[in-house]
């Protein structure tokens, strides 16, 4: 059982940044690859960016160039680096862990919310 609490959501002006933290309980976490979702109102939940186990990185074409995942496994800790931010990124993001690029995991944190406005 993996549990898991994210945190560093907020209100950001466009163009701005923000960072993410999902906090991982378990000794498990290395092990696992983990994602970050994102779900905007009135639209379906997807795929943000995934990091393996080994560390390899993926990217939805709208974020390329713009986010940055990574984890921290000593920590039991995922990040999301997002910059340039824009109003279409607005949304409620979501720390995944279990899945890979073509479906989610079993694990998930409990959201933070993204607001990006001016």
């Amino acid at each position: 059982q993996v549990q898991l609490v994210e945190s560093g959501g907020g209100l950001v002006q466009p163009g701005g940044s923000l960072r993410l933290s999902c906090g991982a309980s378990g000794s498990i976490f290395s092990t696992y690859n983990m994602a970050w979702y994102r779900q905007a109102p009135g639209k379906q939940r997807e795929l943000v960016a995934i990091i393996t186990s080994g560390g390899r990185t993926n990217y939805a074409d709208s974020v390329k160039g713009r986010f940055t995942i990574s984890r921290d496994n000593a920590q039991n800790t995922l990040y999301l680096q997002m910059n340039s931010l824009k109003p279409e990124d607005t949304a409620v993001y979501y720390c995944n862990g279990g899945g890979s690029w073509w479906s989610a995991g079993n694990y998930w944190g409990q959201g933070t919310q993204v607001t990006v406005s001016s």
